[in-house]
């Protein structure tokens, strides 16, 4: 096995969530497919092929809990960056939310900020 190549993120609609992903962050859709039970293929990339989101409909109360909780309130996911100043500038520009002011730490530059639904993500450019 070499690599993790898809992570799935149930949120509450297909559109809204392409738009976010790609408009706000600058990810790329990759992949949007209908599927015989109705439901959509949707995966997005941040940058070359080789891993993504599969963006997941949420099925049932149990799923529609989880949209904007995936990881119980902690950041989640992480986005790495080679220049941290352009795509912080160019996602608050966007109308991300940024949850904490740009910090440098021994391991690199980040800032946390949340997707359309809550989820928390670090967007950081690794030091060196």
């Amino acid at each position: 096995m070499s690599r993790i190549a898809l992570v799935t993120l149930v949120v509450d609609d297909y559109d809204e969530a392409i738009r976010f992903y790609t408009e706000a962050l600058g990810f790329r859709l990759a992949e949007d497919a209908p599927r015989p039970d109705g439901s959509r293929w949707v995966v997005v990339e941040p940058g070359a092929p080789g891993s993504g989101l599969l963006l997941a409909r949420a099925k049932g109360e149990a799923q529609a809990a989880r949209v904007g909780d995936q990881a119980g309130g902690r950041v989640g996911f992480f986005l790495h960056t080679d220049d941290f100043a352009r795509d912080h500038a160019r996602m608050t520009a966007a109308g991300v939310t940024f949850l904490e002011e740009p910090r440098h730490e021994p391991y690199g530059v980040v800032a946390v900020f949340q997707d359309l639904y809550g989820n928390r993500w670090d967007l950081l450019q690794p030091a060196g």
